[in-house]
């Protein structure tokens, strides 16, 4: 087997290849990495519209990741749309018993752009569990208000924060817009403001970022360093078209140092 950079993304399928497993493995490649993929769901969906999602069985998804597993070096993986907490608690379980050292990046997607739910109300302790599992989560302003419903947004990143780290997207702030939050090793909190400005929305802009942390660190860069180079990615696919679809730039290597 050559000598490659791999990375593995669980998440779901979207035919119009903006946002999920295909606009993840554009990203990765965009980094030099060879993105391997596990399908959670397949969507009905194109850009604008969401008809559809039809969820994968725990035990397809637990075969193909054991599979891959079996034939390739993984040690970081970035999570998408998964049927349920308790099914998520699964997958990382696994992955951690897979490989005891794997970064697991969770996007914990809730919703579709388009406004389909993808969770209901569920127990909250198999995301206590997950998040446990997990090296960052990457919500964003909706997601993070949402996750904890009893909790203020600070109880929230306060709660979370004591269990992993997080990257808090602020594209959908009313206040502050652009600029985004990261918040590790519990107390600390770095400011990332908006480095260029956006002309565009994306469909799929939050998949594109948190692959792009993802790849960030799986060539080696550390916390901040892949904050900041996933935001100045992202910006710039944001940028690359008028359209709700965006150009992935290649090569888009990250580099040390860029604080």
């Amino acid at each position: 087997m050559n000598k490659l950079n791999y990375i593995l993304t669980i998440g779901g399928h979207d035919p119009s290849g903006g946002a999920g497993l295909t606009s993840d493995i554009k990203t990765f490649e965009a980094h030099g990495l060879y993105g391997l993929s596990v399908c959670t769901a397949i969507t009905v969906q194109n850009d604008i519209a969401f008809v559809q999602c039809d969820w994968i069985s725990i035990e397809v998804i637990l075969a193909q990741i054991n599979l891959l597993f079996e034939r390739f070096p993984l040690d970081v993986v970035k999570i998408g749309i998964v049927e349920s907490w308790q099914n998520l608690s699964i997958i990382t379980k696994q992955l951690r018993k897979l490989n005891s050292e794997i970064k697991i990046i969770l996007d914990p997607v809730l919703k579709a752009s388009s406004g389909f739910d993808f969770h209901h109300s569920e127990s909250l302790d198999f995301l206590d569990k997950v998040l446990s599992d997990c090296y960052m989560v990457t919500p964003n302003y909706e997601e993070i208000q949402s996750l904890y419903p009893d909790k203020s947004v600070d109880e929230t990143i306060a709660y979370i924060s004591d269990r992993t780290n997080i990257y808090l997207k602020g594209g959908h702030r009313t206040y502050k817009k652009g600029w985004d939050f990261l918040y590790f090793n519990k107390i600390i909190q770095l400011n990332i403001p908006p480095l260029a400005e956006v002309v565009s929305e994306k469909h799929g802009s939050g998949c594109v970022l948190s692959s792009s942390l993802a790849s960030a660190i799986a060539l080696g860069l550390t916390i901040e360093e892949g904050a900041f180079h996933a935001k100045k990615y992202t910006e710039g696919f944001l940028n690359s078209d008028l359209s709700l679809l965006g150009v992935h730039t290649y090569p888009a290597f990250p580099k040390k140092a860029m604080l």
